[in-house]
This record gives C-alpha cells, structure tokens and sequence, in this order.
C-alpha cells in the first residue's frame, strides 16, 4: 500500500505521476520547496529513504555519499526524497533501472537542480521529469472547478455563477499564495511563511548550492527588483538600472546573471516564455520572456507589502493577479502536456497568455482583475484574433478568453469570446 499521509490532499500531478509510473524506470518530481513533493510521492510510494534526515548524524546520506546502492533497497516505488543532496544516486539509479528494465521502480525529489559534476548520464528514456508547482486555486479548494480549461477548446461556456470573487478575497489568496502549509492559516501567519520562505533562500539554500557567499543585502534588494518587475519583460540591464534608480545600488550583470541562474535552479522564479504561432509564420514576434516568481506569495514578501498596501495599490496588485492567473493557467495545462506563453510582436500587438494544448490547439487570453475591463480585453482580443486569421500561414486560435479576478459569472459573449473568472477554473 502507498504510504500516503492520511491528511493528504489530492494534486492535479498525481494522474501524471501515476502515468509515468508506467512509462519510466524511475520518475523525478522537482520544484521549489515546501509545495508538497514529498507527500505526494508518498501517495505513490511504497518505501522510503529522507537523505536529508538529520537521525544519526545525516546516517542516510552518509551511506549514499559511501556506496549509493546502500540506499536504494526497499519496495518499489521506492522514494529517495531529496537525492540532490548526493548526486551520485542519479547514476545508480539508472543505472538500477537498467539492469531489469522494470518500470515504476524509484521516485526522486529534488528542490534544486544540482551541478552537472558527477553525474554522468542524462537518464533518457529510464527517468522521468515532472515539475510540481504550488497549489492551483482548484487544488486548494478556492475554485469550484465550473469550468474546465481543456473543454473551452471545444465547447462554448454556458452561463454559470460563481462565488468567492471579491476584491479582498483575491487579495488574500494572492498573500496566502497556494503553499499546502499555508492552507487555513491566518493571512498574517501565511505571510509570514512566504517571508521565512525568502530568507532562507538568501541565508542557506544559495550557499549550499554552490559553496559561494553571496552580499545577504545585494540579494535581497534584487529580489525587491524581481518584484517590482513581476509579470513584466524586463532585461538584466533593466534590472541593474532598476536597482540604481530605487535602491541607489550598483550590480554588475554579471551578478545579475549569476543571481537569475541560481534562482532558476532553486526553482524560485521562472519564464512564461514568447510564442509563435506557427514555426514557418511571418509574424514577427518578441523572443523575450516574462518573469514570474513561482509564487505570487513570494513576490509580495520580496516587496514587503501587505493587505493594505495592495488594496490601494491597484496596478500594483494587478501585475501580481495576473501572477496567480498564469501559475494555475500552468498547473491546468501542463497535466495534460500543455504549455503556457505570452504574445508580443512588432506592432504592439500582445496578449498576457497563449495557452497551447498537446494536439496543437491554442488559445489566446487576457488577464483583468476588474469586470470593468472585460470589453477593452475582448475587443483587443478580436483584433488580435483577426490578425491572426488574415496571416495565413498560422492557425488561428480556438479559444479567446478573458480570465477575470473580480465578477461572478462565467459565460460566452455575443462575440464569441469566453469570460472566466479564475476562481471558476480547473484543468
């Protein structure tokens, strides 16, 4: 029987996991830290080793640092949580795989990426890759799930109410961030997760990744930078002048370029990257990405605010609603082996997310915290869509959707774009 806790709340990746179960030797599940990995590796494992376990003096890393088979005896699935902490079960866990050919054998985790050195095979085609995020709106409990993210491909949206979508509850979901510790936790008290969260990135997990120590104040204000940038494509110069202009601090984009690379790593932050609609299109589009932290929570710790601050900070809050939008626009399209973007091209012409299916449909969509904003979004939309057609060279998108934070009712308007408010969203 799994060892799954029996407090355990079911995520959108367990079907994927179970999926490669059966596909790979071995599946490794990697993202930030504190999203519930282990937990849910547990809900499929039937052994398990912690390599990080402090019990007799790190005993368990120890013996994998020693022979990394000393660890890899137990039922299978097996769980090696935290294997980057000795890099070398990578190998011997393919190459364990390899000997039988058995599928479904191991289940790593990992919350960074470890350097290259020392591992010696890529593990194609024996291990596995999934990402896990924080908790969508749906997986926590906040969404009604009225609307399916696959189906508006195929199906119009018949008229639904939904609940729950004021201003001062999309705040709080925003500040509470979709962190499983944080789930019926007073907002002040979630908040201050999201702050130890960051801390503990810049005091401990930066240095243990690399062995090099870092300026605690540098890091913290590009942080601040980050923040200030969320949701925006924003380039390392841009960055540097940003620190210059608000914080009078000086970085080299070396620094910068240093400090984006071991974010990516520690899986803190993430691109929403640029998409073209067709390989041979003509369109000329931008190849820049937009930056995200892998949490909204994380950006609002990183800029100090609180719930006061963001309810008179409107443009503010809408850069970082947007955040929580394209993160659950992830969590939905990628169970299903989809991909999320943003549009940008030479003439202006932009949309806040292309979500691309696995079979190739795509859909355009905008993102507008208020009702109010809902037909200036739809009309950019139809002209976006319009260009679309008139270039023949591309499909032109199935959906066109307005994914909106304050509103209460999902529906299909006369002209054919979707209205969706994002606490009515699943999969």
């Amino acid at each position: 029987m799994p060892l799954t806790r029996p407090e355990y709340r079911e995520r959108l990746i367990d079907k994927k996991v179970c999926d490669y179960l059966k596909i790979f030797g071995a599946v490794n599940i990697e993202g930030p830290k504190w999203c519930g990995k282990t937990w849910t590796s547990l809900n499929h494992a039937e052994s398990v080793v912690y390599i990080g376990n402090p019990e007799n003096n790190f005993q368990n890393r120890a013996m994998a640092e020693l022979n990394p088979v000393l660890v890899l005896d137990g039922k299978f699935p097996r769980l090696i949580d935290e294997w980057q902490e000795v890099p070398e079960l990578w190998d011997a866990v393919r190459f364990q795989v390899d000997k039988d050919g058995l599928k479904g054998k191991f289940i790593l985790t990992g919350s960074a990426t470890p350097q290259h050195k020392g591992i010696l095979h890529s593990g194609t085609g024996r291990i596995g890759r999934l990402k896990m995020r924080t908790m969508s709106l749906f997986e926590s409990g906040d969404s009604s799930g009225k609307i399916s993210l696959k189906e508006i491909f195929y199906n119009k949206i018949e008229p639904v109410y939904v609940e729950g979508n004021t201003l001062e509850n999309l705040i709080n979901l925003t500040i509470r961030g979709g962190w499983p510790g944080s789930l019926g936790l007073d907002i002040n008290l979630s908040q201050e997760l999201s702050v130890a969260y960051l801390k503990n990135v810049i005091e401990d997990d930066m240095y243990k990744l690399d062995g090099i120590k870092r300026d605690y104040k540098k890091v913290k204000l590009f942080l601040k930078s980050l923040a200030r940038n969320e949701s925006t494509v924003v380039s390392n110069r841009t960055l540097k002048n940003d620190l210059m202009e608000h914080e009078g601090e000086n970085i080299d984009v070396n620094t910068i370029a240093d400090y984006l690379n071991i974010f990516n790593r520690l899986f803190l932050i993430e691109d929403q990257p640029a998409y073209s609609p067709n390989i041979r299109s003509s369109i000329r589009v931008g190849k820049s990405p937009k930056r995200h932290f892998i949490d909204p929570s994380l950006a609002i710790a990183a800029l100090g605010a609180n719930y006061n601050m963001l309810y008179n900070d409107l443009n503010t809050f809408g850069l970082l609603f947007e955040s929580l939008c394209i993160r659950d626009l992830k969590c939905y399209a990628e169970v299903d082996g989809g991909k999320v973007f943003h549009y940008r091209d030479e003439k202006g012409r932009e949309a806040d997310a292309i979500v691309e299916l696995n079979n190739g449909k795509w859909g355009v969509f905008e993102i507008k915290l208020g009702a109010n904003q809902i037909d200036d979004a739809a009309k950019k939309l139809l002209e976006l869509n319009k260009f679309f057609i008139e270039n023949k060279k591309s499909e032109p998108p199935s959906v066109l959707g307005v994914i909106t934070g304050i509103g209460n009712m999902a529906y299909t308007r006369e002209d054919g774009v979707s209205v969706i408010p994002i606490t009515a969203l699943k999969n």
